[in-house]
């Protein structure tokens, strides 16, 4: 048929909660999108979404007089899914069961342990710990065992249960012992027709948060096959024979049969096809990153676009509905205003947060409803020149002054979710999308420039339609054999291969994001994540498509799905959880005993994560632990190191070896066997123990092992760093040096069966080189057990009322985060650390670049962070009077660049400057903000937590607080063991930040006698 023939078309069509938005492209016919954007379509959201999908491309058809033969590819995004998952749909989710192969760790953290009860009770039908997974290094920590794999089997069929996760321990860098496969391939054989999920599929290293991402996932397969093939029915009843897609969160679409099995990847798309629609309307007027602002029927959405058309995304973790996950998803925050919000005009005009969202041609006023008054509503009252709607229906409901406050009101809202989300003091470019667009104002503050480009109400179905075809790699390879770089470049590849199997056409596939984590403890290991995304090969033909295998499954319509999605009953909702009253709240301290419970639990474990300045590994798999411990009735007692009688023996715990394997290889008992094999050669036994660093994960554990039934033990309120230390040697009895070694025998167990007991050494430095010459054969992940010491020797020793300090530094973060006043945070951390006296706000900014190297098993590298305005200004509107921001004192003591240097943990905070000299950036250090042995901690400017070294990345808004070292650590051999000296950074010295204060003893405050 010549040239009219040509598949040249691009529908997209994004089916929202409220409305379901369509469009034609051809971009074929240049860049002009006058030419480009052949036809759209809005329309509200039809139950059963294969008729909206039907009715918004027969339109378009109609409009544009396009022929079926013209279309390339249809590209759909929904939030079907994610809803599904948000609102407890039961008719929506399937019961799942999961089988882990990890051997003996993980059990102190079973599947959904960090869920809410409800999702839980909903979702999780039966687990199995099963025999299986592998050690960083790719060998076995056991085989698979079929017969236990069958027995389970059974043990599901019995409950009815019809989709299956299975999640192996370091599965995502198995490619030859394929452990989950095999295990996949045995429930296939056993339970036929069911769901099978390999966590390896679903998402990247990180243990539980794969997995619950992977349980999700099956949980919404069956719904989703139906409603993806609802949406693949129109399109074959239209004619179309062009292959389908959905649009996945990162901005890439996933063919029609990748999302029926990995719907999870949908469940962000929607916020991402609008703003990279909108890079598409203003793509010939700017070139800098821009502030999207979506609003729709209920809500806004506001995130930040790059320069190169991606959104900002999220840090490693991601939570959605209550469930952490790991996945990659655009950094977006929502208020609830939008087209449909119920206005009322009481002795305050309120907008939102509720809306009548669906049904807004319906219910507002200017459509002839009866119901509320809504923004739509008002908007027509602002502004005469709006075509929506009969005016004459709106007429009356607001005065003059009414309709003042409401665009006050709306304007208010906006440029508080703008500025929350700005990364700078400087104004930036504000594109408003979506088709609530109509309530915004046409200036801003804190907008260089608002623009509502033509087009903007159907922004998300233009990004659906452009969207591009992606890969990602993330792995752990050797570099014993090969340089970083050599590897870099084959993944690289490996990832445009991935990308162009996907369907990225080769020439326009390239790589968009790379980073390099080398391992610390393992011997030449590095962690390699590479991400390749390209336009879509229109020129193939083996795009699949849908095979559902059962035709009597075909047969279901989605009408079953209309008459139930909006069943309330069959919908559960999250339990509230029961508020805690911060400031009158009271630890249980009863004769001098501190009885932990979760709240303290919540609270020590984020403040030890502070007090690791970057480093001891991410405390959280330890709380998940003792929390468990303590909902089944273990009694955690801590006391204070005061009270220890002279000739108390005090031992020693801790856990050592390489973050990124805590990340996926979860604890078993393996501290709790260092412990008991240390005493099978130790006379003395305990009566007390203490955590070798309270920094980190190690910060909980003399709490764990002290609990656990085979000890008994209580903990000492304090620990042997006051933070976290890179080595054994960098601990105060060494610095005190009363008697050397101090720490032998020692013993290190793995938790499968190895142990390695050194019962004498020459020094403690020695200890330390035997122990990290066996880590790595153990897995790099182990639990150590040191000889006890004195009470007299604990009280001269350790770092005294440490436990107490992470509590309240947790407090002060819990409380800043109820009060919506993160963006005092750091100072309120600091007057919980002994207030100005005894530490400082060093720096705020975004992280612009991050270098790491691994030399003699440790992690070093640096951390550049550029001066910006980082407080979130989110004090929610109905809790607080709105108050005008000074600008005029915008943290004018943070221009410039700093640079942190670390070693595992920060070691520094310097001031640098940058200039080019012959073609090459020369670095220059200035003044120095802070150094060890003070404590330089990094901070999430937006929620308060810790950041540690691993978890550096570029575009983190970040605090950078340094808070004085210990006076133990201020004599010349502290200095010399812990200062700038042991970090081989001789050109450099210490200098206090302040005056140490001693951390206030929860004991001592809130003791009560009997």
């Amino acid at each position: 048929m010549g040239t009219a023939s040509k598949k040249t078309l691009r529908i997209g069509v994004d089916v929202g909660g409220t409305n379901t938005d369509g469009v034609v492209l051809d971009l074929s016919r240049g860049s002009s999108l006058d030419k480009s954007i052949l036809a759209w379509h809005k329309a509200p959201t039809t139950t059963n979404p294969s008729l909206g999908i039907n009715d918004a491309i027969t339109t378009m058809f109609q409009t544009a007089n396009i022929s079926p033969d013209q279309v390339a590819s249809v590209t759909i995004g929904t939030t079907h899914f994610v809803n599904a998952v948000v609102e407890r749909d039961a008719t929506r989710l399937s019961r799942v069961a999961v089988l882990r192969l990890c051997g003996p760790f993980s059990k102190y953290a079973p599947p959904c342990i960090d869920w809410p009860e409800d999702m839980r009770d909903l979702i999780l039908g039966h687990y199995a710990l099963l025999k299986g997974g592998l050690e960083v290094d790719g060998f076995l920590i056991s085989d698979i065992n079929e017969t236990e794999i069958r027995a389970q089997c059974a043990l599901i069929r019995e409950k009815g249960i019809r989709s299956v996760v299975v999640n192996g321990v370091f599965s995502p860098i198995d490619t030859i012992e394929r452990q989950e496969e095999r295990a996949a391939a045995i429930v296939r054989a056993e339970i036929p027709g069911c769901d099978v999920v390999c966590s390896k599929e679903v998402a990247n290293l990180g243990f539980l948060e794969r997995e619950n991402a992977a349980i999700l996932n099956a949980s919404i397969l069956a719904f989703a096959r139906k409603t993806i093939r609802s949406f693949q029915e129109p399109i074959k009843r239209l004619g179309l024979d062009c292959p389908v897609f959905i649009t996945q969160n990162d901005g890439t679409i996933l063919s029609g049969d990748m999302a029926a099995r990995l719907p999870i990847r949908t469940f962000s798309s929607g916020p991402t096809n609008s703003m990279r629609g909108a890079a598409f309307l203003v793509q010939n007027e700017l070139d800098e990153a821009m502030m999207v602002v979506d609003i729709g029927g209920t809500t806004t959405d506001v995130g930040l676009l790059l320069a190169n058309g991606f959104p900002r995304q999220q840090a490693a973790y991601s939570d959605l509905a209550g469930v952490r996950m790991n996945f990659s998803c655009p950094d977006v925050k929502s208020i609830g205003l939008g087209g449909g919000s119920i206005v009322r005009n009481g002795e305050t005009l309120t907008v939102g947060p509720d809306s009548v969202g669906y049904k807004l041609t319906e219910a507002a006023l200017v459509f002839g409803g009866k119901e509320c008054l809504t923004a739509t509503d008002c908007a027509v009252l602002a502004d005469s020149t709006l075509e929506i709607g009969d005016r004459a229906l709106v007429k009356g409901s607001l005065d003059e002054e009414g309709i003042a406050k409401y665009k006050a009101v709306v304007k208010q809202k906006l440029e508080k979710i703008i500025d929350t989300m700005k990364t700078s003091p400087e104004d930036l470019p504000v594109l408003l999308v979506g088709g609530g667009a109509i309530i915004a104002p046409d200036e801003l503050k804190g907008a260089s420039k608002v623009l509502k480009p033509k087009w903007s109400g159907v922004a998300n179905a233009i990004g659906a339609a452009i969207a591009r075809v992606s890969a990602v790699v993330d792995t752990v390879k050797s570099t014993e054999s090969k340089t970083t770089q050599q590897i870099l470049e084959e993944i690289c590849q490996d990832a445009i291969e991935r990308a162009v199997v996907n369907g990225a056409s080769r020439p326009t596939a390239k790589v968009v994001e790379m980073d390099i984590l080398p391992l610390p403890y393992i011997a030449n290991k590095s962690r390699f994540t590479v991400r390749a995304a390209g336009d879509l090969d229109y020129s193939r033909t083996d795009f699949a498509t849908l095979h559902f295998g059962d035709s009597s499954e075909a047969e279901v319509q989605m009408d079953e799905y209309e008459k139930t999605a909006r069943r309330a009953e069959k919908k559960t909702k999250p339990e509230p959880k029961e508020e805690v009253d911060i400031d009158s709240y009271r630890p249980t301290v009863k004769d001098r005993v501190w009885y932990i419970n979760e709240i303290d639990l919540d609270w020590i474990t984020i403040g030890c994560y502070i007090l690791g300045t970057g480093g001891g590994g991410s405390p959280y798999q330890y709380m998940l632990k003792l929390r468990e411990m303590l909902r089944r009735g273990d009694v955690v007692r801590v006391v204070s190191p005061d009270d220890l009688p002279d000739d108390a023996a005090v031992a020693t715990t801790g856990h050592a070896g390489s973050p990124t394997v805590g990340i996926e290889k979860l604890g078993g008992d393996e501290m709790t066997e260092a412990q008991v094999e240390l005493y099978k050669v130790c006379d003395q036994q305990p009566t007390h123990i203490i955590s070798v660093e309270i920094g980190g994960g190690n910060g909980l554990q003399s709490m764990i092992v002290g609990a656990s039934t085979n000890m008994n033990l209580p903990a000492v309120d304090g620990d042997w760093m006051g933070r976290a230390y890179p080595t054994k040697w960098q601990t105060t009895p060494v610095v005190f040096n009363e008697r050397s070694p101090i720490w032998s025998p020692v013993s290190m167990t793995d938790g499968n069966g190895n142990v390695v007991i050194v019962p004498t050494a020459t020094s403690d430095l020695q200890v330390e080189r035997i122990l990290r010459a066996a880590l790595s054969t153990l897995g790099s992940a182990v639990g150590c057990a040191d000889p006890p010491v004195s009470g007299a020797e604990t009280k001269r020793w350790s770092v005294e009322n440490t436990i107490s300090q992470s509590w309240r530094i947790g407090r002060a973060v819990a409380k800043a985060r109820k009060s919506n006043r993160v963006d005092h945070v750091a100072e309120t951390i600091l007057q919980e650390c002994g207030g100005p006296e005894a530490g400082q706000v060093l720096w705020k900014g975004k992280i612009v670049g991050v270098h790491r190297t691994l030399r003699n098993g440790h992690v070093y590298g640096e951390c550049v962070i550029e001066g910006a305005d980082v407080i979130d200004n989110d004090a929610a509107a109905d809790k607080q009077p709105v108050q005008k921001k000074d600008t005029s004192t915008a943290q004018p003591q943070f221009q410039g660049r700093i640079k942190i240097p670390f070693k595992n943990e920060n070691i520094a905070a310097i001031k640098i400057s940058q200039e080019v000299v012959n073609g090459e950036i020369v670095q220059t250090e200035g003044e120095v903000l802070g150094i060890v042995p003070d404590l330089i901690t990094v901070i999430d400017a937006q929620n308060g937590e810790a950041i540690g070294t691993p978890e550096y990345r570029y575009g983190l808004l970040v605090i950078v607080l340094g808070i004085t070292a210990s006076e133990r650590w201020t004599s010349e051999r502290g200095i010399e063991i812990g200062g700038p000296k042991s970090f081989d950074m001789n050109h450099l010295t210490y200098k206090p930040l302040g005056k140490f204060v001693k951390p206030l003893s929860v004991i001592d405050e809130f003791n009560v006698s009997t």
